[in-house]
């Protein structure tokens, strides 16, 4: 075993920050472009990446449509839809500002990363701007925008992704209710957490 441990063991491999092409630090903005724009606007899904006292946390957003809004270029929006109520990205916000989001565009090989500080909100006319099927977001993720820019396709190229015939087989994998019920000794999950889930899971999705 070889650990790298200082940077300039890890350059030696990789080469220094300043040796990596144009294009890789070009595509860098401190904004939201309008290239940037119709990619956040197109995208249903992103990662949420916060850090606090017990560590990291990473969470995925989904939305109808877009799953960020942008309030003006230096600032997005991104309503708390329905979840577990664990909350672990909101009570990291509230003690380390700082977030990371992986935005991913089905069908695009490029994902979009952006950097920055984030607040939570609870605003009533800004939840209920943000109303699904009448129902508004609890609270509001406000994240002012420190850095944007695109990934490169090929991590997405290499997964294939978005080929329907690379899907995993739902049949192939454990499901929640079965894992629920190995974790907790049977107290949850089961068949009967799998079988009323979809109904569940209807009726509380906003």
């Amino acid at each position: 075993m070889a650990i790298i441990r200082s940077i300039a063991a890890l350059e030696a491999i990789y080469g220094p920050l300043n040796s990596v092409g144009e294009a890789s630090t070009a595509k860098v903005a401190d904004r939201i472009t309008p290239a940037y724009r119709r990619m956040i606007e197109a995208a249903p899904f992103l990662a949420l990446a916060t850090v606090g006292p017990e560590g990291l946390d990473c969470s995925p957003r989904g939305d109808r449509g877009q799953v960020a809004f942008i309030r003006n270029e230096r600032t997005l929006l991104l309503p708390d839809r329905r979840g577990n109520n664990r909350i672990d990205s909101l009570r990291n916000i509230i003690r380390d500002p700082r977030v990371a989001l992986m935005f991913l565009i089905p069908g695009s090989g490029n994902a979009l990363r952006v950097n920055g500080e984030a607040e939570i909100d609870d605003d009533p006319a800004l939840r209920e701007s943000l109303a699904v099927e009448g129902k508004a977001p609890r609270s509001v993720v406000v994240v002012a925008v420190r850095e944007v820019y695109f990934q490169c396709a090929r991590a997405i190229i290499r997964a294939g992704l978005w080929d329907a015939a690379r899907q995993v087989a739902p049949s192939a994998l454990p499901t929640p209710g079965q894992i629920l019920a190995d974790l907790s000794a049977g107290r949850v999950g089961g068949d009967d957490y799998d079988r009323s889930w979809p109904e569940r899971a209807s009726q509380t999705m906003w």
